[in-house]
């Protein structure tokens, strides 16, 4: 990571290289097709949870609970200089350190766990933890042990009980 720039836009090689893994690592299927769904091999531990109920939510405060306790269980994972991948599939996507974005003075995240139209993905240098938004299932999946152990519970509290779980 550049020391003063802490959203970089992947270049060609490494966007490639980062999305030709995702790809074969988690057997990645784009679909708006239920019948293909989950569009990833949901890898061991997972959890899977809809996205229904922040439909009903007209000042988007579970929206924006659930962004903050995604981000931060992220951010822990990735510890103090750890840098994240921010993949939106079929446009630009991003490395960066947590720690040195969305604080006061600091660039806002790239995108979101919740996915807007596209898939949105966030995923650590090793691939072992990240998340995975669908937008046509309406779903966030959230991988990787110490992420699930600090975020399920908080998750859970703001859209029910997951609708799959995958634990090896």
């Amino acid at each position: 990571m550049s020391g003063d720039t802490p959203v970089v836009e992947l270049p060609e090689a490494e966007y490639r290289h980062v999305w030709d893994r995702f790809y074969e690592q988690f057997g990645f299927r784009p679909s708006t097709s239920p019948l293909t769904w989950p569009a990833i091999r949901e890898p061991a531990p997972s959890v899977t949870w809809s996205l229904a109920a922040l439909s009903d939510d007209p000042d988007y405060e579970r929206l924006d609970l659930l962004v903050d306790v995604v981000r931060r269980g992220l951010a822990s994972c990735a510890g103090p200089r750890g840098p994240l991948y921010a993949l939106d599939w079929q446009h630009t996507s991003y490395r960066f350190v947590p720690q040195d974005v969305g604080g006061a003075g600091q660039p806002a995240w790239p995108l979101s766990p919740v996915p807007d139209g596209d898939y949105y993905i966030y995923l650590s240098e090793d691939f072992r933890t990240g998340s995975f938004g669908h937008p046509w299932e309406d779903s966030l999946c959230l991988f990787g042990e110490e992420l699930l152990d600090a975020v399920s519970a908080e998750v859970d509290s703001v859209l029910g009980p997951p609708i799959r779980r995958c634990s090896g």
